[in-house]
């Protein structure tokens, strides 16, 4: 029996370390990979060193190809109004992505899998971490933040794989023999239960911040965030309400400039509340292997990329007049960046991604454009719009509109002749305002499609693409893994 939505215990450790990250001497310690062989697993777990670098294996795989490449936006992103596939039509990937772009995805259709397995892999990693580390003699406190890093992603993983599969295998230990190998999907409410209680685990026993080398693990900030996100997409108003009461005590405050907060110079920045880690490390491309921005480049351009997942025209026009996140959110051909590239008239299409941009200057030779680029996963202005659309469901207009005025103030840079506030106390036109504010504000960030979905109006929505209720919800389970799980695996409806 192949072991499908894992990997066998006895090579997960070698598999672990391949992605290894050390820490010396570059500016983020934890994403270096260090030229040296695979200890076998039953050398492993013996000191605290060890602790150190399989919790730093879990931070390296999360900038993976099936991380953060064609399989996330497949799945994540190209679904919603936002995006659609661009790149080249000569493209040989462009076929099977726009497969996702119009609903005509079949189960047999590879980045599933690529989503599917990339997902697991992290949950992997984590659970080697989380049912090994106990068996080290080392310093304590150290032990038990490593729990609960380990926890917090294993959380995300399983985040995403609930929102684009629903029920899905929930492992959470490492299989003791060949009998727990195989196992069948738990209802998506139990698994949004686990989510729950890992992040419950997780902002218990994480740091408020770190310093130094450590700067962009996961903290507590970002295990309530998260955990607010969660609760808020089973519409669990009190708890997302309490859950970014606790993150607004934090410390966090919105950057400034919102075109400069998504470039490489102020990353972690006080807006940031996780970010997944990336850099370009002198002598070493293997460890600089982020492909986030190069998918998502400009394309013909040396330093842009390959052109994938674009804006949209209907995102364009979702802006208001002056709004100046638009021309921070989308590259226009034609245009000087602020950065001062100019993008050629001639471009094989006519918008990109501002977010995922790094200007061509910093291009490398040699190494994937882009390659310095973080991606940002949660920011303070989501934590407020959540708080404001909690805040709102729960009857307080007030807060509501002072969480939402925050973010608006912020993108207004002062000119309040450019967004006006926002008065109503309606609720329910209060309601759309949020989700509005979402929708311009987080553009691009991989939330518009399965925000959609949650607020019930994906018919409407995506329908003129051809999404389909009681079918789109959700992505089908990948094929070969319901054949290869001898059909414990199901199907989900209309697949």
């Amino acid at each position: 029996m192949k072991i499908y939505q894992y990997i066998n215990a006895r090579n997960a450790m070698a598999l672990a370390l391949a992605s290894l990250v050390a820490v010396t001497g570059c500016k983020k310690s934890f994403l270096e990979v260090p030229p040296q062989g695979q200890p076998a697993a039953t050398q492993f777990w013996k000191t605290g060193d060890d602790a150190t670098k399989a919790v730093n294996s879990i931070y390296a795989n999360l900038r993976g190809w099936t991380e953060v490449a064609f399989a996330p936006i497949a799945l994540e992103s190209l679904g919603s109004d936002d995006t659609e596939t661009g790149s080249d039509p000569s493209d040989g990937s462009v076929p099977f992505m726009n497969m996702y772009d119009q609903f005509k995805v079949t189960s047999t259709q590879g980045q599933l899998s690529d989503f599917w397995n990339g997902r697991y892999q992290t949950i992997n990693l984590c659970n080697q971490v989380l049912d090994h580390i106990d068996t080290i003699d080392m310093d304590a406190t150290l032990k038990n933040r490593y729990i609960a890093e380990s926890k917090f992603v294993r959380a995300y993983a399983y985040f995403r794989l609930v929102r684009a599969f629903g029920n899905v295998p929930l492992r959470l230990h490492l299989p003791k023999d060949a009998s727990e190998y195989n196992l069948p999907q738990s209802p998506k409410a139990e698994v949004y239960a686990a989510i729950e209680q890992d992040l419950t685990d997780a902002a218990a026993g994480l740091p408020q911040s770190y310093a130094g080398n450590d700067v962009g693990r996961a903290t507590k900030g970002a295990a309530l965030a998260l955990h607010a996100k969660v609760a808020m997409y089973q519409q669990k108003w009190a708890d997302v309400l309490s859950l970014t009461n606790q993150v607004k005590g934090l410390g966090y405050s919105l950057f400034p400039n919102y075109e400069q907060l998504f470039r490489v110079p102020n990353e972690n920045n006080s807006e940031s509340i996780f970010e997944i880690q990336a850099s370009l490390i002198p002598g070493n491309p293997d460890a600089s292997n982020s492909q986030y921005s190069q998918v998502q480049g400009v394309r013909g351009q040396t330093g842009g990329g390959w052109g994938f997942n674009i804006p949209t025209k209907s995102l364009e026009d979702a802006y208001e007049p002056g709004d100046p996140r638009k021309d921070a959110t989308i590259i226009f051909a034609g245009e000087t960046t602020p950065e001062g590239d100019a993008i050629s008239p001639t471009a094989p299409n006519p918008r990109y991604n501002q977010k995922s941009y790094v200007p061509f200057s910093m291009y490398v030779s040699g190494y994937n454009e882009g390659a310095q680029q973080n991606i940002r996963v949660l920011r303070y202005a989501e934590v407020l719009l959540m708080n404001a659309e909690a805040a709102n469901e729960l009857g307080d207009a007030t807060t509501a509109l002072a969480d939402l005025e925050l973010v608006r103030a912020r993108a207004r840079g002062g000119n309040n002749a450019v967004l006006p506030k926002v008065t109503t106390t309606d609720k329910d036109a209060l309601r759309l305002a949020i989700w509005h504010e979402r929708h311009v504000e987080l553009a691009m960030e991989f939330d518009r499609y399965f925000d959609v979905i949650r607020q019930g109006r994906a018919a409407e929505i995506f329908g003129p693409k051809g999404w389909t209720a009681n079918k789109n919800e959700v992505w089908p389970i990948p094929q070969s893994e319901i054949d290869q799980s001898s059909g414990v695996l199901v199907q989900n409806p209309g697949y």
